[in-house]
Order: structure tokens, then sequence, then C-alpha cells
């Protein structure tokens, strides 16, 4: 019986174990009555209360594209922010950088004020959270696009897209730090961590520029661990700057001045991101980043979607399907995607001029050949037979034949078939002596072939004629 129950308990034991944080920590959206309500776990509300976080004190979303990461950043006490819960992003649509215009897929980058009135508790995709794009930054820059959200049911078309478990959890966060006061909640949208190696294996991407403008906002957060007060002058972000002047997100930045504590933190920040920056560059000397297309990262995760509908579509990491490549093999690989898409893009053109001359049930145009040239093609030329000598013209053995004319295999008909040739009329004439040449390769065979090509008909039609026996000279005097 002992040994029964230290079974039992061991058991026991081992279920427990198997236990991970993320599923005791998942939500059960089959008990959920009222989604917009939802009361986050017990589990939850114990790591806040194990960090200093009030229930309704304010959060800061970011992301990171790269890896595929949204994280949830909480105020505590003392008011500085910590990392409370990280989640993965089901799907993200696009590549790396920011979003300029309307349909180009890509998820937006950069600084985003989230206020109340965007959260959207009756989304078709279970619940979502409008991004808020175009930004002031993004209009003042001629950017567009619209219903760029946070939201659920993991499929996008330049959102960050959760699962439905997820979104409920941060949904809920939101709404309790916008009830205790929080007037606008910071999403910060990255390509990546922006990191000193990160920035060295990014350094020939064409969005380096924009990222480094973004990466003054990152560090700022690093250093301070609360989200920067943002403004927009000269058509660029700017942070943590004073000033008595106006911000004009087109016109000319006003005189602005950094607080003399952040400007300290931050030159001995950045004296360690240059020397770590040196160092990278050593790294990937001579290596370039080869950032995946959407395409290549949803292959890695495909067998993700197996079992689920179809709306259920991750796009995976570009981590896991990006690599490092020498700068030649990179070149080549962007020259063969070129030529792919040019190839994929005339063959769209092609189908779309063919749909356009068939509509309204016209039948495909097909080009019809010359009558004159194809029977010239098609035509099987019978040498004509050699010449006799003189002397043979007194034989009356072996009559001399008339060259025949060649026949023409009618289209048709298979080319190992020959059609038989009716009897000579009782008038016809004896054939041109000077028909009867040997032909010559390339040459006089050629004229050979074109005489019935003027009329291609006859030639299929007229009948092969064979010409009548010689009298012998001395039986012309006779009868």
């Amino acid at each position: 019986m002992r040994f029964r129950n230290l079974v039992a308990t061991a058991a026991i034991a081992a279920a427990l174990a198997g236990c991970t944080n993320e599923t005791l920590d998942s939500v059960n959206l089959s008990s959920v009555k009222n989604k917009t309500e939802y009361q986050l776990s017990s589990k939850m509300t114990a790591k806040m209360r194990e960090l200093g976080m009030q229930k309704t004190s304010p959060i800061a979303l970011r992301i990171f594209k790269e890896e595929g990461t949204l994280e949830v950043w909480k105020a505590n006490a003392a008011n500085r922010f910590q990392l409370l819960k990280s989640y993965k992003i089901c799907a993200w649509s696009g590549k790396l950088g920011p979003k300029v215009k309307e349909g180009d897929r890509q998820a937006p980058e950069g600084f985003y004020p989230l206020f109340p009135h965007q959260m959207n508790p009756n989304s078709n995709y279970y619940l979502a959270i409008n991004t808020g794009f175009p930004n002031t930054y993004d209009k003042a820059n001629g950017r567009s696009g619209t219903h760029l959200m946070i939201h659920g049911a993991c499929s996008s078309s330049g959102c960050y897209s959760m699962t439905d478990e997820q979104i409920i959890e941060i949904f809920a966060l939101a709404r309790d730090a916008f009830r205790g006061g929080q007037q606008s909640v910071q999403l910060q949208a990255f390509p990546f961590r922006m990191t000193a190696e990160n920035m060295a294996r990014h350094r020939d991407n064409q969005n380096i520029e924009f990222w480094k403008m973004l990466k003054a906002g990152y560090d700022q957060f690093e250093v301070t661990k609360r989200p920067p007060e943002v403004n927009v002058c000269e058509r660029k972000y700017v942070f943590n700057q004073q000033s008595d002047g106006t911000f004009n997100p087109m016109g000319q930045c006003p005189a602005m001045s950094t607080p003399p504590a952040l400007q300290v933190a931050m030159a001995s920040y950045e004296k360690d991101y240059q020397r770590d920056y040196e160092k990278a560059l050593k790294k990937y000397e001579g290596m370039v980043w080869y950032e995946p297309t959407e395409a290549e990262r949803k292959a890695i995760v495909a067998e993700q979607r197996k079992g689920r509908e179809l709306a259920y579509a991750p796009t995976g990491t570009s981590l896991d399907a990006g690599k490092l490549m020498k700068v030649s093999d990179l070149e080549k690989k962007l020259a063969d995607q070129k030529a792919a898409e040019e190839a994929k893009q005339a063959a769209l053109i092609q189908k779309e001029a063919l749909e356009k001359a068939t509509r309204g049930g016209a039948s495909v145009p097909v080009p019809q050949a010359s009558p004159i040239e194809r029977p010239v093609l098609q035509a099987a030329v019978q040498p004509a037979p050699a010449r006799k000598s003189f002397w043979n013209l007194f034989s009356a053995s072996e009559p001399e034949g008339a060259t025949a004319a060649p026949t023409v295999q009618a289209p048709e008909q298979p080319a190992a078939v020959q059609p038989s040739a009716p009897q000579p009329a009782a008038n016809q004439q004896p054939a041109a002596a000077d028909q009867t040449q040997q032909p010559t390769p390339g040459g006089n065979n050629a004229q050979v072939a074109a005489a019935p090509a003027e009329n291609p008909q006859a030639a299929t039609e007229q009948p092969a004629v064979e010409q009548p026996k010689k009298r012998p000279f001395w039986k012309i005097w006779g009868n």
C-alpha cells in the first residue's frame, strides 16, 4: 500500500511539473461570458503585486518585429516601467521597415499614442486596438493607410495580429490602465531591438536612417524606463525636448534643450554603445543580413496551420527565416528575386490582356499562318529520276519516264501515307525536258518545291502524270 501511494504521489508531481507557465496562464475563452470585461488571472495579478504594480497603473506596449514579440510594460510604485509580460506575435505582414502607403502590407513602425476611443470591442477579429496610423510624423511625411490594428484571429494584412487568448489579456490591461486615469498608452513599434549588434547587422538596410531616428527614443526608454515625450518638427521625431516654442511637424524645430540629468545619462549610454558598435562592425565585416520575405517566414511555420481554420495564418519571425550572407551572394540572390518578380509581372500582364480580349464570350484570337508559306514547309519533294544517256533512247525495253510532279502532303494527312496517283488522261502532254534535271542540295530543290506552292489547293489535288512510252525510231516509218 505504501509503495502504491508513493507511485501515485510521483505521478501527480510529474503531471504538475509538466504544466508550464504558458499552460497555467492561458485563457479558456469558452468560459468567458463578456470579453470586454474579462478579469485578469490570479497569476497575473499576483505578479503585479510582486513587482509593486497596481492593477490600474499605466502601461506601455513595445513591439519588436524581427523576433515577433509584443511586450507589456507597467508602471511600479516609483513610476518606472517594468516588463510585465511578453507575447509572441502570431502574424505580421510585409518586411522590416515602416508603412508608407495604403496596400503595401507593411505594419507600422514608430511611436503611436493609443487613446480609449481606439479600443474596439466589436471587432471582426475578436478584439482590436487601433494603432492610430498615420500619426503626426506619418502625415508630415505623406504616408497613408487605414485600419492598422493590434487584434486577434492570427491573420494580418498590415496589422499586428495576436491569438484571441492573447488579445483578451492585452485589451484588459489597457482597459484597466485607462480606468486608472492614464490618458494614452504609448505604443513603440521597432523593427528589432536597437542594440549595437543589431544596428551593425542591419547597417546596409535602406531604412537605416529612419531607424537611427527611432533609436533615440528607444535609447531614452532604456535609460529612464519611462515612455519618452514625443514631438514632431521638420518632419522628424524628437524626444524629451524642452522648448518654449511650438512644434510644427512641417516647420522648423523651435529652440530645444535636453534635461541635464537625461543628457548626462545618455552620454554615458552612448559611449558604451559606440564601443559595442565598433566591435560588431568587425564581427560582420564582409557580411550582410538577408531580410526574408513574408512568404519565406510563413514557410517555416506552415506546420502550425494544420488542423486549424484557414484564417489562422501565422507568419513566423525574421530571425528564423533570415540569415547572414556574403555581399556577393546577397547581390546574386536579390538579382534572381528581381528577375523572378519581373517574369511574374509579365505573366500577369499577359493574363490580363487575354482576359480583356476574350471578355463577353469572345473566342481566343489565334494567329493564322500565311497560306503561301505553309505548304513550302510541309511539302514532301520526290527527287526526279536520273536522265538517261543518249544510247538509251534507242532501247525499247526501258522506256524513259517523265519527271513526276512533286507530291505535296496535305496538312492534316500523316507524312507516312502517300495518296495513290490516278492514271493519266489520254491527251496528257509529256513533261518539259528542263524538269528532269538532277536536284542539287540547297539550290534547285527549293525551286522545285516552290513551284506548286503558288497554288496550295492545286498541289494537293493535281495527280502525278506518267509519260507514255516512246516508239523506237525504226518504227516511225511503220504503219
